[in-house]
C-alpha cells in the first residue's frame, strides 16, 4: 500500500474533483459519510455525550458535517468551533451552514474560553487541524489539546490526531492529540509508524473516499506500506522435482567466547527460512556446543579458540550473514576486513559487523552491492551520525544507502526497510520481540532467503515480514514478556503456512493494525 505525502494528497483531491466532475463539498461528503458509517455502526444510536472539536479549515468542515449527520440521527453531541484563525474554508462554512440549519449552534472556543467538562466515559472526535498543519499551534489551543488528552475519554481523530505535522517530527508533545483511534482517508500516513509520531496513534483504520484511482496507482511514493498482499507475490514456490542444493548454501560466520548462542540462533533461523545447507563459521569454543545444539548444520572452526582470527573457507556459499556475536577484537577486525576485501557473495551484515564498519569507515568501499545492513537505532546511529527526529534519521539512511549501494534496514516497532530513495514500512510483529537473540533470528531469515535466490531486496522485505509475523503467532501463546528468539524461530514455518491463509468471513471487516 502506498504511503502519500501531504502535497500527494492535495493533488489526488484535485484529480478526483476534475476526473469525476463533483464539488470539493461533495468529497468532502463522501470522506464524511464513511466517518458517521463507522461510528454509527459501533454505536447503534447509544446516548454517549459526543463532543466534536472543530478547527476552521478542511478538517474542521469533516467534523461539522459529522456532527450534521450525528443530529440527523438523534446522537447527543456537543460541538465547538476551535476559532484559532479569522481564515474560513469555503467547505468548512458550507457545513457550518448546513449544521445551523437544524438548530444546532456550535460553542466558538477563542483564547480565555473556558473548555467544556468532558467526562471519562464521553467520546472526543477530533478535528481542529488536518494535514495542512504547519506551526506549531498557539498556546491557548496547544491548553485544549492538553485538556481533551486529560479527560481520559476516548478520543477519535479524523484523518491524523491534531497537532501532528507530516513531514517533521514533534516539537511538543503536549501540543498533539493522542488519538486512541484514527480514521484516514485512502491511505495511511507515515507518521503512524515513526517511533517519535506513532506514539500518539494508538489504532487506525483507512477510509476509502473514492479518490481518482489511477492517480493514486500511477503516483509513485517515497514510502510504501508492506503486507501480505504485497508480500505473497514475492514467494518463490518450491519445485517437486529439486534437491537441498537447488535451495542454496548459507554460510553464517560470527560467535566469540560467551556468545556462541548469537550465531546458534541465526543459523536455526536460516535453516528454518529454508535454506537447503546452512553451514556456520566460529571460533573453535563454539565447536561442541554449536554441533550439540543445531544438528542439521554444518560448521567450521576458525583458528583462533576465544575469537575469530582468520577467516579461511573453501566452500561456496549462496549468501553469507557476518556479525551476530561476533566481538571487535584487533585480531576479528583484521579477518573481518581480509575477508570483504576478497568476498564477492551477496552479504548480510548485523551487530559486530556494523560496530566494526561504523569505526573503519573505508571498509564500506569493499561490501558488494546491495549487501544487506540490519541495524538497531544505537547501531544506525554510528553508521549515519545523530539525527534531529525520524524524518532526519531517514533521510540520513536514505543518503547512506545511495552512496554504498546498500540496503538499510532500520530495526523498530515499524521495521522500515530503506534502500536508496525509497522506504518499506512493515506492519507485522510486536513488543514481546524486544529481546535478545531476535535480531540474530532475522540476519539468518534474511540470510536464507538470498542463499534460496531471492533478490537481495525482495528477501529482505520478504525477511523482516516473516520474522514479525512468526512473532505475532508465537506470542498468541506465550505473551510478550515471555517470549523468546527460539519462539520466533520455532514459528517461521507457521509464518510461511499464513501467508496462504484464508481469512475467516465475519459480519464486518474491521482491519487490524498490530499493536507495536
Amino acid at each position: 500500500m502506498k504511503i502519500f505525502t501531504a502535497e500527494q494528497i492535495y493533488l489526488a483531491d484535485k484529480s478526483t474533483i476534475e476526473n469525476q466532475q463533483i464539488s470539493s463539498t461533495e468529497l468532502m461528503e463522501r470522506a464524511v459519510n464513511g466517518i458517521f458509517d463507522w461510528i454509527h455502526r459501533r454505536m447503534q444510536g447509544a446516548q454517549v455525550k459526543i463532543h466534536l472539536f472543530c478547527g476552521i479549515g478542511n478538517n474542521g468542515g469533516d467534523g461539522i458535517a459529522v456532527a450534521r449527520h450525528l443530529q440527523d440521527h438523534g446522537y447527543n453531541i456537543g460541538v465547538y468551533v476551535v476559532n484559532y484563525s479569522k481564515k474560513r474554508s469555503e467547505d468548512f462554512l458550507v457545513n457550518l451552514e448546513r449544521l445551523k440549519e437544524r438548530k444546532v449552534w456550535p460553542i466558538f472556543l477563542e483564547e480565555g474560553s473556558n473548555f467544556p467538562e468532558i467526562g471519562r466515559d464521553d467520546i472526543i472526535i477530533d478535528a481542529v487541524f488536518g494535514i495542512g498543519l504547519n506551526r506549531k499551534p498557539d498556546d491557548w489551543v496547544v491548553r485544549l489539546i492538553q485538556h481533551l488528552n486529560n479527560s481520559d475519554a476516548f478520543i477519535l481523530s479524523i484523518d491524523v490526531p491534531s497537532g501532528l505535522f507530516l513531514d517533521r517530527g514533534v516539537a511538543d508533545s503536549e501540543a498533539v492529540v493522542r488519538a486512541n483511534y484514527v480514521l484516514s482517508f485512502q491511505a495511511p500516513k507515515l507518521i503512524f509508524f515513526l517511533p517519535g509520531t506513532g506514539v500518539f496513534v494508538n489504532n487506525w483504520e483507512v477510509l476509502d473516499i473514492g479518490l481518482d484511482p489511477n492517480f493514486m496507482a500511477s503516483t509513485e511514493t517515497a514510502y510504501e506500506l508492506i503486507g501480505k498482499k504485497e508480500i505473497l507475490p514475492l514467494y518463490i514456490p518450491r519445485e517437486k522435482f529439486t534437491h537441498k542444493g537447488t535451495y542454496g548454501h548459507s554460510l553464517i560466520i560470527g560467535g566469540s567466547y560467551g556468545k556462541i548462542g548469537a550465531v546458534t540462533l541465526a543459523s536455526r533461523a536460516c535453516l528454518k527460512a529454508g535454506s537447503g545447507l546452512v553451514t556456520t563459521y566460529i571460533p573453535h569454543c563454539g565447536y561442541i556446543p554449536l554441533q550439540t545444539s543445531l544438528s542439521e548444520n554444518m560448521v567450521i572452526t576458525d583458528k583462533g579458540e576465544k575469537y575469530i582470527e582468520h577467516i579461511d573457507f573453501e566452500i561456496e556459499p549462496s549468501a553469507i550473514g557476518i556479525g551476530v556475536g561476533l566481538g571487535t577484537s584487533e585480531k576479528t577486525v583484521k579477518a573481518f576486513s581480509d575477508f570483504l576485501s576478497k568476498n564477492k557473495r551477496p552479504l548480510v551484515i548485523d551487530a559486530d559487523g556494523l560496530n566494526i564498519l561504523s569505526k573503519n569507515r573505508k571498509l564500506m568501499e569493499k561490501i558488494p552491492a546491495q549487501t544487506v545492513l540490519t541495524p538497531h537505532p544505537k547501531e544506525l546511529e554510528r553508521l549515519v551520525g545523530s539525527w534531529k527526529d525520524d524524518f532526519d534519521k531517514l533521510a540520513k539512511a536514505k543518503t547512506f544507502s545511495k552512496k554504498y549501494d546498500c540496503i538499510l534496514v532500520i530495526k523498530g516497532a515499524h521495521t522500515i526497510t530503506i534502500y536508496k530513495d525509497k522506504g518499506y514500512v512493515n506492519t507485522t510483529g510486536n513488543p514481546g520481540m524486544a529481546t535478545a537473540g531476535s535480531g540474530d533470528a532475522l540476519t539468518g531469515i534474511i540470510t536464507g532467503l538470498i542463499a534460496q535466490g531471492y533478490e537481495p531486496l525482495s528477501a529482505t522485505l520478504f525477511g523482516v515480514y516473516l520474522h514479525g509475523r512468526a512473532g505475532d503467532i508465537a506470542v498468541d501463546k506465550m505473551g510478550y514478556q515471555a517470549l523468546n528468539a527460539s519462539d520466533i524461530i520455532m514459528h517461521i514455518g507457521k509464518a510461511y503456512l499464513d501467508l496462504f491463509a484464508t481469512p475467516e468471513r465475519t459480519s464486518e471487516h474491521v482491519p487490524q493494525e498490530d499493536e507495536s
